[in-house]
C-alpha cells in the first residue's frame, strides 16, 4: 500500500491547501495530513483539523504540538515518525523545506504548486483579510470569519422586516425566529401554555439554525433574535430564566445587536399578545444588553431610516474586517 502525508500548519485551511491534500490524495491509497498547533496561534488546532476533516473525509488528521524549529527538517522528520508509527512512502508539500523533510524521512518528495499559480493564496493572507479572500475558503471556515450582526426588540417592532431588508441588501441569508415557527404550531393546537423545556429546545433550535447558515453566508450574517432574546421572552412568560437557556447564550458572539424601538404601531398578526407591555420589554432588552456588555444600536424611525442605520454600521463592520483591523 502506498501511504503520503503532508503536513502543515493550515492556519486557516484554504483553496491551496485543498488543492495540495486532493493531489497528494489522488496519488496514495493512504493520506495523513499532519495539523501543527503553536499555543500562540489564534485559531486551535483542533478545529482546523475538524475542518479538514469535514473538507476531507478519506484523509486521516492529525494534530502535533508545533515544538520545533521550522527549518530543523530532521527534527520534523523524526517527530513525524514518532507521530505515525511507520515511514511513509511520498511527502507532499508545496515548501522549499519538502527536499530536505523528505529525504530525512527517506521518502518520496512530491512539490506542489510552491508559486501560488495554480491557486494564489497564503494563510497569511486569509489571516489578514478573511474577508478579501471569501472565494478561497469552505463554508465551515467561512463561518468562523463571517460577521454577525443580531436583531431583538420586544413583539412588532419589525425585527423580521429590517433583517429582511438587510439580507436582500447585502445579498446574504438572514436567521428566522425559531421560537416564532414554534408558537404558531403550538398555538394551532390550542395550547396556550409554557413549560421550561421549550424554551430550551427553542434556544437550541435558534443556536443550530445560525451556525448551519452562517456556513452559507456572503461575508455577514443578519440574525432575527438569538437566545438572548429567549432568555428574556422565557423571563415574560414564566417569571424567570432559566440557568439551561442561560447557558445557551455564552459562547454566542455578535459583532453588533440592532434593538428595534417600540416607536411605530402594534400590528397584531394573530399571535402577538404583548402590545400592553412593549415599553417594559423594550427597556429590559436595553437593561440586558448593557449588563452583558454587548455593542447595541437603537433603530428607531420608519423602515426606511432605521435601514439606513443599520446599513452605516453594517458598512463599518465589514469596512473594519476588510482593512485587517
Amino acid at each position: 500500500m502506498n501511504r503520503g502525508i503532508v503536513i502543515g500548519k493550515f492556519y486557516p485551511p484554504h483553496a491551496g491547501h485543498k488543492h495540495l491534500i486532493e493531489t497528494a490524495r489522488s496519488q496514495v491509497d493512504e493520506l495523513t495530513v499532519i495539523v501543527c498547533d503553536h499555543k500562540d496561534q489564534a485559531i486551535r488546532g483542533e478545529l482546523r483539523a475538524q475542518w479538514l476533516r469535514e473538507i476531507h473525509p478519506r484523509v486521516q488528521v492529525f494534530v502535533v504540538d508545533d515544538i520545533l524549529p521550522e527549518d530543523d527538517s530532521k527534527g520534523w522528520a523524526e517527530y513525524t515518525l514518532k507521530t505515525l508509527g511507520y515511514r511513509p512512502d511520498v511527502v507532499f508539500t508545496s515548501e522549499a523545506y519538502g527536499d530536505a523533510y523528505a529525504s530525512f524521512l527517506k521518502a518520496r518528495h512530491v512539490l506542489v504548486d510552491q508559486a501560488r499559480e495554480a491557486v494564489p493564496i497564503s494563510g497569511t493572507q486569509v489571516r489578514q483579510n478573511p474577508l478579501q479572500c471569501w472565494g478561497y475558503l469552505e463554508p465551515c471556515v467561512r463561518a468562523y470569519f463571517a460577521k454577525r450582526v443580531c436583531l431583538v426588540g420586544a413583539e412588532s417592532t419589525g425585527t423580521t422586516t429590517l433583517a429582511k431588508a438587510l439580507a436582500e441588501y447585502y445579498q446574504t441569508v438572514w436567521v428566522p425566529e425559531y421560537g416564532r415557527l414554534y408558537t404558531e404550531a403550538k398555538l394551532s393546537t390550542g395550547r396556550l401554555t409554557w413549560r421550561p423545556e421549550e424554551f430550551i429546545f427553542i434556544a437550541e433550535q435558534q443556536n443550530r439554525l445560525e451556525d448551519q447558515l452562517t456556513r452559507w453566508c456572503n461575508k455577514l450574517l443578519i440574525c432575527d433574535t438569538d437566545a438572548l432574546a429567549t432568555c428574556l421572552w422565557q423571563e415574560r412568560y414564566l417569571g424567570h430564566i432559566s440557568p439551561e437557556v442561560e447557558a445557551l447564550t455564552g459562547d454566542r458572539k455578535y459583532d453588533l445587536y440592532f434593538l428595534t424601538d417600540v416607536d411605530i404601531p402594534f400590528v397584531q398578526d394573530g399571535t402577538r399578545d404583548g402590545e400592553q407591555i412593549r415599553h417594559a420589554m423594550h427597556r429590559r432588552f436595553e437593561e440586558e444588553l448593557r449588563k452583558r456588555n454587548k455593542q447595541y444600536l437603537v433603530l428607531s424611525d420608519k423602515l426606511d431610516v432605521r435601514l439606513k442605520k443599520a446599513i452605516e454600521a453594517c458598512d463599518g463592520i465589514l469596512g473594519r474586517q476588510l482593512e485587517g483591523l
